[in-house]
């Protein structure tokens, strides 16, 4: 019996060669375009809250209040009177004066306790250092209005109730033991052989690290001053329980005191305290978005 003859199959056309191509090229496009839309409907969800402070900040009461007009249009003129109220008849100068203080040091304090921390507790703790960086990281987790009632006489015996700088004093106790946990992961990813290579070369443990290490980390380290920056900018709890005076709080505490009167509330001028303060952390975490993600994920890379 004869063996059966092998026919290849037919050569595609060149007609049958562009549908093709065009099909796969309508579902790139296809693909694409709902990969768009989906990231529009995203970026309009997350941009409402700042569109609506922004259009509240300017309306007038009587548009602002009735319920008959039109809540996304301006129909009556819009005015600058409440952004002349917030800084005239409240002290919201001082109180992002002081926010920025506080934010500025315990930022430096963060930075200064969490860095030596974490390269401690990572090269030269030993096989203790993972699960000390984690009953420190559980410190983190304690909740606040836990805290604050012993803090407070901590606050106390220091002399500083009533002060700015009692909260340069607590603001640390969550931001070390976050941020020490954080650049454990992240000095886990870099390679020993890096800083022996560099003490090889000459260079003191201190030396290599300056030289090796911190720049290696920059990601890292970052995270850490944009976490603890925001995190300072928004904290509520301690805030209110150690500051009393306007000339003491912070714009977390002093908007809210000081523009809602009993049951009087000072809806444009407090949509201008908050726009004010959210804008440019919105745009401080834009700018540094590649990095701030990197300083989260690098560190899972090697543990």
């Amino acid at each position: 019996m004869a063996a059966p003859v092998y026919q290849a199959p037919p050569m595609p056309t060149d007609a049958e060669i562009a549908r093709d191509v065009r099909r796969e090229k309508r579902g790139r496009i296809g693909g694409r375009g709902a990969l768009y839309l989906a990231a529009t409907a995203f970026a309009l969800f997350a941009a409402l809250p700042f569109a609506w402070m922004l259009l509240t900040v300017f309306k007038q009461n009587s548009d602002l209040y009735d319920p008959n007009l039109n809540p996304f249009l301006y129909n009556d003129p819009p005015t600058l009177q409440n952004i002349g109220y917030l800084f005239a008849q409240t002290e919201y100068a001082t109180f992002i004066r002081n926010t920025l203080l506080v934010a500025v040091l315990v930022v430096v304090i963060t930075l200064l306790a969490a860095v030596p921390a974490a390269y401690s507790l990572t090269r030269l703790a030993g096989r203790w250092g993972e699960s000390l960086g984690i009953a420190i990281f559980l410190v983190y987790l304690v909740p606040p209005t836990l805290l604050f009632i012993p803090l407070s006489r901590v606050v106390a015996d220091l002399g500083l109730r009533n002060s700015v700088w009692s909260l340069v004093v607590v603001y640390p106790s969550f931001t070390i033991p976050f941020c020490t946990w954080l650049l454990m992961g992240f000095f886990k990813s870099i390679p020993w052989d890096i800083e022996e290579q560099a003490m090889i070369d000459g260079y003191s443990r201190i030396g290599a690290i300056w030289r090796t290490v911190l720049p290696i980390s920059i990601p890292g380290l970052l995270t850490v001053v944009v976490f603890s920056f925001a995190l300072t900018m928004h904290e509520f709890v301690y805030a209110l329980a150690f500051v009393t005076s306007s000339a003491q709080k912070t714009v977390s505490i002093g908007v809210t005191t000081e523009l809602i009167r009993g049951d009087v509330y000072f809806w444009q001028s407090l949509m201008a305290a908050a726009a004010l303060v959210a804008i440019p952390i919105a745009l401080l975490y834009n700018a540094f978005l590649d990095r701030f993600i990197a300083g989260f994920t690098m560190g899972a890379v090697k543990g």
